[in-house]
């Protein structure tokens, strides 16, 4: 039964850390986006480089 029940809490853990990860690499990514879209215009009206 052991044999059974331990590679079903195994799976479960992990599915249950791979969720919590997608959850936050959406909170990190929506920050990243609004300030990649707003960033401010560099010297000349320019805007910067699209990697900074």
């Amino acid at each position: 039964m052991l044999l059974v029940l331990l590679p079903a809490l195994i799976l479960f853990g992990a599915g249950f850390a791979l969720k919590a990860l997608w959850w936050v690499a959406v909170v990190v990514l929506v920050p990243w986006l609004v300030g990649f879209v707003g960033r401010p215009a560099g010297c000349g009206g320019r805007r910067g480089r699209w990697y900074r």
